[in-house]
């Protein structure tokens, strides 16, 4: 096996400059969640044009290649996203997007490249592969209900035995990759609260039910949430994302409405921070001769990683050469990987990306984000560790429980 892992990671950078020219071919054709088209044809012809098998149109718009190896072992899963965000693209480089108004802003298309890097390496040495692997390319991971379910709704995760994912991250630094056991992604929900008070002349309040007030009210008790309904050493984040009220400045309206986001670990802190800010909501309404509705939509659930095969991705990351392997933090935004980790052991790792040039860094969904495209190669590198550590590992206890049973 590491024989083939070096003959595997010198392919892979051999690969180098084509999945650089892939990444930027996507970044200049970004597509919006649900409404890929190009993308998931060119993924799929690829895939093709390296004998793998492929499906498409997998749950809505993904793309599934199934390479099977030479040699027996487990079916191992690799997961990319390929949406992009309705953001404009403000780079001053040659592959800025050609989309107005769309642009890969989170680093979807550098996920593509790396896999089906990973994939052609892979098809190369497919001989002398042990096992199966399943390359997944998603859609929709921007926008809920995203494209994970209906994918494993349709079956992408069918003979699976494991599966992991990996993301590019703008403001880790490179040469760095990031592992957590347990919940490493919160479950990302939003609300909108609608205020319904009395409107009237900003010179005769005490005529009017202010829903400005009311609003600010809730705002600012909204946060007892975390402060003093739950656990403090449990994570919980409740954020106001906007409040929109009246247009003239001598009146005041007859409504507001505040949007926002709760970003929870613990399906119980979940559960108590929904139904705290319901009540909370609605009572300062009422106390104040007003009403409140609440629409309350649950988002992606928390990604939690398998510990073992976590630790697996940790140990196996540790030979790709020039790489520090390092325990992250949990983080708070969302990610729909947590659906297939629900249904199979798996684990999401991060790779860190960070430009060269300070004034290059910026974060994810950012109008000037990019990454430092040597990037792919670590992931890439990455993910055929992994695969041949798990296969190892399975082929040793598969060796192990024949000789007890003899």
């Amino acid at each position: 096996m590491k024989e083939l892992l070096q003959q595997l990671h010198v392919a892979v950078e051999e690969l180098e400059a084509e999945m650089v020219a892939i990444r930027r071919d996507l970044h200049r054709h970004p597509e919006l969640s649900f409404h890929e088209v190009r993308t998931p044809a060119l993924i799929a012809e690829y895939l093709e044009t390296l004998g793998i098998e492929v499906r498409r149109n997998v749950g809505g718009r993904g793309v599934v290649g199934t390479l099977k190896g030479g040699k027996p072992g487990k079916t191992v899963a690799l997961r990319a996203d390929f949406d992009a965000l309705p953001i404009q693209d403000e780079k001053d480089v040659e592959y800025r997007s050609t989309i107005p108004g769309v642009m890969h802003a989170c680093g979807h298309d550098g996920h593509t490249a790396a896999l089906l890097g990973t994939a052609k390496v892979l098809a190369k040495y497919r001989d002398q592969l042990p096992g199966t692997v399943v390359f997944i390319h998603q859609f929709a991971e921007e926008l809920a209900p995203g494209g994970a379910r209906p994918m494993i709704e349709d079956g992408c995760l069918d003979g699976v035995d494991v599966i992991y994912g990996c993301h590019l991250q703008s403001t880790m630094p490179f040469g760095h990759v990031y592992y957590r056991e347990g919940y490493i992604q919160a479950a990302a929900d939003k609300f909108t609260i609608t205020i319904k008070g009395k409107g009237g002349h900003g010179a005769i309040p005490h005529e009017t039910v202010d829903p400005i007030i009311i609003g600010s009210q809730i705002a600012m008790n909204l946060q007892t949430i975390a402060s003093r309904r739950v656990d403090p050493l449990k994570q919980l984040v409740v954020s106001i994302g906007s409040f929109h009220a009246g247009d003239a400045f001598n009146v005041i309206p007859e409504s507001a409405v505040l949007t926002g986001t709760v970003r929870t670990y613990d399906p119980e802190v979940r559960d108590t921070a929904e139904q705290s800010l319901i009540k909370i909501a609605t009572t300062v309404a009422l106390a104040n001769d007003a009403v409140a509705e609440v629409d309350y939509a649950r988002g992606y659930d928390a990604l939690y990683n398998h510990p073992e095969e976590t630790r697996l991705a940790q140990e196996a990351l540790t030979s790709v050469e020039g790489v520090n392997v390092v325990e992250t933090p949990p983080i708070m935004p969302g990610e729909d990987f947590s659906y297939y980790t629900q249904k199979v052991p798996g684990s999401f790792f991060f790779t860190g990306a960070q430009m060269e040039n300070p004034a290059d860094v910026y974060p994810h969904h950012n109008a000037k984000f990019d990454f430092d495209e040597r990037a792919m190669a670590i992931s890439a590198k990455g993910f055929c560790s992994i695969i041949l550590a798990y296969q190892q590992k399975h082929a040793s206890e598969a060796e192990e429980g024949a000789v007890y049973s003899n």
